[in-house]
């Protein structure tokens, strides 16, 4: 097992309680004074008991997507047990971590707050499993590239109407967990222009854009490795709570008890060698560890025959009928069909609050896209059993 610190160096923790004592932030850190809004609606406004960002978690938690994290499953989608993680006790893992990390290091954690809690509005259906349905058929069909980070951006701003922060969207939109990185340096985002233009390349080229993301604030950075170390160890939890493996099998040794060693070691690394800095960055020592502990999670979790064959045997062909159902449908203007009833008139609804109203008809793909997205897992198998009944999904029953 790698040696980790697992406190403060007592040269950091005396500077830090002289600096707490003074009432110090670090002069690095996303002000108020600071936001950015595509509108400039008196509603908006600051005040003295609702900071700026305070407002953006506000209307993070009060629409529907946000309600719909807990019928989304994390890793494990066929499993009747509420001890398993759902999307929205993610976000909130990954909330609590960056809020310790950020206070330490005297960050915005109204700022961290509201990324942290918006960063997975986007996600599909069955996790990553979904994610990667759902793209193969989109990028099929149009050549365009679905990712839930970059989708999260479009619920947030068109599908909900929300008058979010650059800062929050930004934050949103480069957290993506998969691409971990020892040193974050911030991106010089100047706007809106150059932000809608790296969501537009996102669609375009995937991958090979999002993987040179970088937030623009020291805030969202840190939600970034957050996303890493809340999730890296609790999915071992859920998968020992599952019945997939033994705590034994993990090279470390651990077992569960992986997921409180890393949250603690890692959080006083990452404070160790970021504190005072215009950076967020990471000893060589955790980088190794997170790039071993993720390599281990692929290899015996995600991509372990009992879950990804049992998601992708029971997903895919879902996801190409219920697509390709959903889009005839709508070119066929069939107002009794579920995309019109639970989706269209819904969003547009919603969006008349604001003024505005819901562009479904000048692409037909992003509107099946943005209504299959929205789905939870529950939803998703009801309508699909619905609509083809010769389709079915694994029951794993509380009761066996």
């Amino acid at each position: 097992m790698v040696d980790l610190p697992d406190n403060l160096s007592p040269e950091l923790t005396a500077r830090m309680e002289r600096d707490r004592a003074q009432g110090w932030k670090s002069p690095f850190r996303c002000r108020d004074i600071a936001v950015v809004r595509r509108e400039n609606r008196p509603s908006d406004a600051a005040s003295v008991w609702r900071p700026a960002f305070v407002r953006d978690t506000e209307k993070i938690i009060h629409i529907p997507a946000y309600s719909r994290y807990n019928g989304k499953t994390q890793v494990f989608s066929f499993r009747s047990n509420d001890d398993l993680s759902r999307r929205g006790l993610h976000v909130q893992l990954v909330s609590r971590v960056a809020r310790d990390i950020g206070f330490a290091l005297g960050l915005n954690g109204d700022l961290i707050e509201a990324i942290a809690l918006g960063h997975d509005l986007g996600h599909t259906p069955f996790g990553h499993a979904g994610e990667r349905c759902l793209h193969k058929v989109y990028h099929e069909r149009t050549g365009r590239h679905f990712n839930h980070n970059v989708h999260s951006v479009r619920v947030l701003e068109k599908l909900n109407g929300r008058n979010m922060s650059l800062q929050v969207l930004d934050g949103v939109l480069c957290h993506n967990g998969e691409y971990e990185q020892r040193v974050f340096e911030l991106s010089d985002l100047a706007g809106f222009d150059e932000f809608d233009a790296t969501v537009e390349d996102c669609y375009v080229r995937g991958g090979a854009a999002i993987k040179h993301l970088r937030p623009s604030t020291l805030e969202g950075c840190v939600v970034r490795i957050s996303d890493i170390i809340a999730y890296v160890g609790r999915d071992r939890q859920d998968a020992i709570e599952a019945g997939l493996m033994d705590g034994s099998e993990f090279d470390d040794g651990l077992g569960g008890a992986y997921n409180a060693w890393i949250l603690s070691h890692a959080s006083v690394d990452i404070i160790e060698h970021s504190y005072g800095k215009d950076r967020i960055e990471m000893s060589e020592e955790l980088f190794a560890e997170l790039r071993r502990a993720k390599r281990e999670n692929y290899e015996k979790i995600y991509r372990a025959p009992s879950v990804e064959g049992e998601c992708a045997e029971a997903i895919v062909p879902a996801f190409d009928r219920m697509y390709e159902r959903l889009l005839a449908d709508l070119l066929a203007g069939d107002e009794t069909s579920y995309i019109f009833r639970h989706h269209i008139k819904r969003v547009r609804r919603a969006l008349s609050y604001y003024d505005k109203d819901y562009d479904w008809q000048s692409d037909p793909d992003q509107t099946v896209v943005d209504y299959i997205a929205s789905m939870s897992d529950g939803y998703f198998m009801e309508l699909t059993e619905h609509l083809f009944p010769e389709l079915s999904f694994p029951r794993r029953t509380y009761i066996r």
